[in-house]
């Protein structure tokens, strides 16, 4: 495996012409093993209260389910884990300041999942800028390995427009120029380009524990980003009142930087 790389010190001009010339870098550790010890019994809840199946429902049918009940910003360290300090302050060392929160996904993966097939995760956004970036923040709290599984990513794939499944028919198979992220130590986080194709592959041994997977998305301000949850305006809003910015961030929940919603694509 051979990644770019960086601990939890600031990011220089280097890493970020790294991740504008690759479309990711790695962040060993970046998550201390206290947040780590909250974060993993909130992932458990999430999945066996079926609260991550409720907010799947809220998303695909809306009309007929409305809002979750629970929102994953509302578990307190999923909202901590949004304002990360070492974090935001990475995010503004790759794309600068301003930047607005898009939406949080966290999931405990069964050991032996199917993979998912080649794909990217870009939101479009309604400006005439097309340098805009849109970042997800893939935290692995158990880390990667054999028994976990691997990450792969095909470097410089962001520069090319194409759409979210334009490589899916290769499901998960190896492609050229990839590289394969299969070692990762615990509270590691993974920052993409979401327009990077990416794919998750399953432990090559078969089944072994489980993946404990967040991720969280970030847009750069300077156009309006279409949301992908209908309750986006109730989430923004609820983080607000929370205060997760911590009053030190003013564009991080602002709802000025989407478009309506139009539903699912």
């Amino acid at each position: 495996m051979t990644v770019h790389s960086a601990g939890r010190e600031a990011l220089d001009t280097e890493h970020r012409r790294r991740f504008l010339e690759s479309g990711y870098l790695v962040l060993p550790g970046l998550l201390p093993e206290a947040l780590r010890e909250r974060l993993v019994p909130e992932v458990d809840r999430w999945v066996d209260e079926g609260l991550r199946a409720r907010s799947i429902a809220a998303c695909v049918d809306p009309d007929r389910h409305g809002p979750p009940p629970v929102l994953e910003l509302e578990l307190p360290a999923h909202g901590e884990l949004l304002a990360h300090p070492p974090l935001l302050r990475a995010l503004t060392g790759l794309i600068g300041p301003s930047f607005v929160f898009h939406h949080l996904h966290s999931d405990r993966q069964a050991p032996g999942i199917p993979g998912k097939p080649w794909h990217h995760d870009c939101e479009p956004h309604d400006g005439s800028d097309p340098s805009l970036v849109m970042v997800h923040a893939l935290h692995y709290l158990g880390g990667l390995d054999e028994k976990v599984g691997s990450l792969a990513v095909l470097p410089g794939s962001h520069r090319t427009a194409a759409g979210k499944n334009a490589y899916s028919h290769h499901g998960t198979t190896e492609l050229p120029g990839e590289v394969v992220i299969d070692r990762l130590p615990p509270g590691t986080t993974v920052l993409l380009n979401s327009a990077l194709f990416h794919t998750r592959r399953p432990a090559p041994e078969g089944p072994g524990r489980p993946r404990y997977f967040i991720d969280a998305s970030y847009c750069q301000a300077g156009a309006r980003w279409r949301p992908v949850k209908p309750h986006w305006r109730q989430m923004l809003a609820r983080a607000r009142e929370l205060d997760l910015a911590d009053g030190q961030w003013p564009e991080l929940f602002a709802e000025h930087h989407f478009t309506e919603y139009t539903g699912t694509v």
